[in-house]
This record gives structure tokens, C-alpha cells and sequence, in this order.
């Protein structure tokens, strides 16, 4: 199934737009938080590297409520096709922080990123269900999610190897803006469908449509308690992302070919456990094993915080991505990030497949921004209390906080069983 949706023009058109955005969306933010780790020091880094992933995501807290409402009310292809041509300015910006070399313009060009996905959500999740059958949902939600998270890998060894001075700055600022124009390519390929919803009146003022949607989602327990699990998972991944290159930096001293695997075994597990999810289910719309990937997850980081803090500093500053895993703690440092991502995806899979087969279809593209909305609350409010967690006030370390992580997804473990399973 997986090949046939590839070759499908319902579904390639958008499966390759949304992988070329995803690997921009990821260069920059690597890049930067790369420049960041390994060229200002490590003074504050895991506070600014978490910074940067709050900034990424604000935008979906204040724009996904008009996101989905543009998504129901217009036809989806041409939505995506506007929000790929102000990719392209978005990614002249962060092409000229790479020339000038200005931190600033790349924390420009990262909200920026993050406003057009934030838009571009709905959209993706909505179109799914207008053009693939219910039994195909969740081989199409794994293969977006594992195309997302291999974009991701690709995106972040290409961020951390561009903050390698060996590069040109001309090499780097060419091909943010290839991307960027390939990405607009394939929107043009995204079959349009005409609008769910045409008649819809959007609202002029973004914070009323944002509460809407959210009463919405509230009042359908089908859909807000899958809903709130999915935000549990968004929760979980950013603040994952934001803690363990901090974590293997400090307990390694790993250089940023170190950096760039770990997070190249964050995307590839993503990637399988989406996979893998779509196998499991076999056409059908079911969440019996979500509660053990959730537990999954929690092993895992609980594996990364004990590795990370036994190993503090057992070695000096940069060390090479063969001293590093020429270590058995090395191995499995990567084999326990690679299991979180990868019951990750057997986890988020699922639950996307189950929202989008539930909600109605002129009130598709709203119901995924109001996930979208909720599940960046989590992240915005994950990202704010791990910085403040890592603040002088508190001075916790990345090891600490990746423990109380999985003692908080043992717990949402517990809860999605009671609530979404045995309901």
C-alpha cells in the first residue's frame, strides 16, 4: 500500500511538498541551534536552544484556529500553493543570517517557518481524508509522518554541517532557497478538491476563532481525548529534542558530527515506528497499543537520563563520531534515542488516524487546527518550564529533567488507557 500511495497523484503532489518543507524547516533550526552550541559556548545554550523551539512554535498557538478555518473554507491545494511562494521570502531571510552570519535574521526566518506550518497543519492532516479511503488513512498518516521526520534527519545533519566554517556561506544560502522553490514545485502537483466548507465565515479576529475551535474540541470526547494525547506526544518530542544534544554535549563532549547522528536516530526511529504503525493496524482505525508505546517512551528516556548522567564528563570537548560510538555507552545512547522516536511513532500514528476518521468532513481541516492549537499550548508551555527548569533558579540538569519526562509519560500512560481505551 505504502508504494501504490506514492505513485498515486491523490497523494504525492503533497507527500514530496510537505518533505521539502519539513527538511528547510529543520536546516534552519539546526543550524541555529548548532551556531548556538558550538560557536557562542556553552554558557545558557540549552536555554537559547530551547528558545528556539518555543519560537517555532508560538505561531501555531495564535494562527492554527484561522489555519483551519481557511482550510475548510478554501480550496486546500491553492492554500498550500500561497503558503509555499511566502516560504521562499521566509527562506531569503534565513539565507541572508547564513551570509551575514546574524543570529537574529535566522531567529526571524525560524518564526517565520513556524507561521507557515502552523498554516500549512490543517491542511496537510485535512486533505488525507478527502483523498484517501478510511483504510488507507493510516498508511498515509505513517508515510507523512515518517517523510516529515526523514526530511527532519536529512534537515538536521544538513544544519549541523553547515555550521561547520568549512562551508561556504553562498552553498548554504543556494540551497535554502532551492528547497524552497522545489517545495513550491510540488504544491503545484496537490490535485484540488474545491472547499469542505464554503460558505464558512472567517473570523477577523484570530484569538475568537482560536477559542472556538477549542470549545469545539472539547465538547466531542471522541475527539478531544485522542486530541489531548497527541499534544502529550508534541509535549514529549520537543522537549526530548531540546534536552538530549544538550545532555550527550555535556556527558560526552561529542562534536557536531556527534550531534547530527543522535538526531539523525531521533528521525530514522520516528520514521520506522510510523511505518511500523501503519503495518500493525492493517487498514483499520485502532488504539489498543497506544498505551504501550506510550511506556515505550518512558523506558527509554528513562535509559537516556541514566546514560547521559553516568557518563559525565568521560570524555574531552569534540570528540569524533567514531570515539563516541566506539563505546558501548555510546551505542546505547543512540539505540535509546532511536527507541523513543520509535515509540514515538507507533504512539502519534494511530491517534492522527483516529481524529481524522472521526471528525466530520466539513469541520476536518478545524478539528486538526484545534489539535494543532492544543498541541502547541503543550509544546509552548513544555519548551517555558523545561528553560525555566534549566534557569539559575532552579538548575536542573538535562539528565534530571529527561527523568521526570518519563515519569510524566508513565503517568499519561496510565491515563490514555483509562480514558481512550477502556472508555
Amino acid at each position: 500500500m505504502f508504494l501504490a500511495l506514492l505513485r498515486s497523484p491523490r497523494f504525492a503532489g503533497l507527500f514530496w511538498c510537505q518533505f521539502l518543507s519539513a527538511f528547510n524547516d529543520n536546516f534552519v533550526r539546526n543550524l541555529l541551534a548548532t551556531l548556538v552550541l558550538f560557536r557562542l559556548g556553552e554558557t545558557n545554550a540549552g536555554a537559547l536552544i530551547t528558545l528556539a523551539v518555543g519560537i517555532f512554535i508560538l505561531p501555531s498557538v495564535v494562527l492554527s484556529g484561522l489555519a483551519g478555518e481557511w482550510a475548510d473554507a478554501y480550496d486546500k491545494a491553492c492554500v498550500a500553493r500561497r503558503l509555499k511562494i511566502g516560504e521562499i521570502f521566509v527562506q531569503a531571510i534565513a539565507a541572508a543570517g547564513v551570509w551575514f552570519g546574524a543570529l537574529p535574521l535566522l531567529y526571524v526566518a525560524l518564526f517565520g517557518l513556524g507561521t507557515i506550518a502552523a498554516l500549512f497543519g490543517p491542511v496537510k492532516y485535512g486533505f488525507l481524508p478527502e483523498q484517501l479511503k478510511t483504510e488507507e488513512l493510516p498508511a498515509g498518516n505513517a508515510l507523512v509522518e515518517a517523510a516529515t521526520f526523514l526530511a527532519i534527519l536529512f534537515g538536521l545533519v544538513a544544519g549541523a554541517l553547515a555550521a561547520n566554517r568549512s562551508i561556504a556561506p553562498t552553498v548554504v544560502a543556494g540551497q535554502l532557497m532551492l528547497i524552497a522553490i522545489a517545495a513550491y514545485a510540488a504544491s503545484l502537483f496537490i490535485p484540488t478538491r474545491g472547499a469542505a466548507a464554503p460558505g464558512l465565515r472567517i473570523h477577523r479576529n484570530i484569538l475568537v476563532s482560536t477559542g472556538n475551535l477549542l470549545r469545539e474540541l472539547h465538547a466531542e470526547v471522541q475527539l478531544w481525548r485522542p486530541g489531548l494525547a497527541v499534544s502529550w506526544f508534541w509535549l514529549t518530542g520537543a522537549v526530548a529534542l531540546s534536552l538530549v544534544p544538550v545532555a550527550v554535549r555535556k556527558a560526552t563532549g561529542g562534536g557536531i558530527g556527534v550531534e547530527a547522528a543522535i538526531s539523525g536516530f531521533f528521525a530514522l526511529g520516528i520514521g520506522i515506528g510510523s511505518l511500523a504503525a501503519a503495518e500493525f493496524a492493517r487498514g483499520r482505525i485502532t488504539l489498543v497499543w497506544v498505551p504501550a508505546a506510550t511506556l515505550g517512551m518512558a523506558f527509554f528516556l528513562a535509559g537516556l537520563a541514566w546514560s547521559t548522567h553516568a557518563i559525565a564528563a568521560a570524555q574531552g570537548s569534540d570528540a569524533s563520531l567514531a570515539d563516541f560510538f566506539d563505546t558501548a555507552r555510546g551505542l546505547l545512547i543512540g539505540l535509546e534515542v532511536f527507541g523513543v522516536a520509535a515509540a514515538g511513532g507507533l504512539f502519534v500514528v494511530p491517534l492522527f488516524a483516529a481524529i481524522q476518521a472521526r471528525a466530520a468532513p466539513d469541520k476536518r481541516a478545524r478539528t486538526i487546527a484545534a489539535v494543532n492549537i492544543q498541541s502547541a499550548l503543550f509544546m509552548v508551555a513544555g519548551s517555558l518550564a523545561t528553560a525555566l527548569l534549566q534557569s539559575r533558579f532552579f538548575g536542573l540538569g538535562e539528565p534530571v529533567l529527561l527523568a521526570l519526562l518519563s515519569l510524566g509519560n508513565v503517568a499519561a500512560a496510565a491515563i490514555i488507557r483509562r480514558t481512550i481505551i477502556a472508555a
